[in-house]
């Protein structure tokens, strides 16, 4: 399968360990935006050019995921909210439902405001098992 990695960039660190595992598992990985520079961001915060730059980004993951067959949402612990999903995850998922992938979690979902949301995008947790994705 060709999968987006999804998740917030607190655990990008987490990323080439998942890259590895799977690439085993013969699925083709694919990384998310500035997972390689995740300063990015900040040197447009606070700049007029912010706003653009964000909706770049958006509208770029949603391209990319139409060339997947599914995603990998990492969420874990962050800032003591249990298995975390942040905004730009949460709408990359929403671009998966949308347009018919596959959504995995690695860990259950999230208590919040959204998990209502989150449950009727169909999602499969895995708890960590990575054979699961098929």
């Amino acid at each position: 399968m060709k999968i987006l990695l999804i998740c917030s960039k607190a655990f990008y660190v987490k990323l080439l360990d998942f890259k590895t595992d799977l690439e085993k598992l013969k699925h083709e990985i694919f990384m998310p935006n500035c997972w390689d520079c995740p300063e990015t961001e900040a040197k447009y915060r606070g700049t007029e050019g912010h706003s653009n730059w964000k909706a770049s980004m958006i509208k770029h993951s949603e391209e990319v995921i139409k060339n997947m067959d599914a995603v990998l949402v990492l969420n874990y612990d962050k800032n003591g909210q249990k298995n975390y999903i942040g905004g730009a995850t949460f709408l990359e998922i929403y671009d998966a439902f949308r347009l018919g992938k596959k959504i995995f979690f690695i860990n259950p979902l999230p208590e919040g405001m959204l998990k209502d949301e989150l449950i009727g995008f169909n999602p499969i947790i895995i708890n960590g098992d990575l054979t699961l994705i098929k």
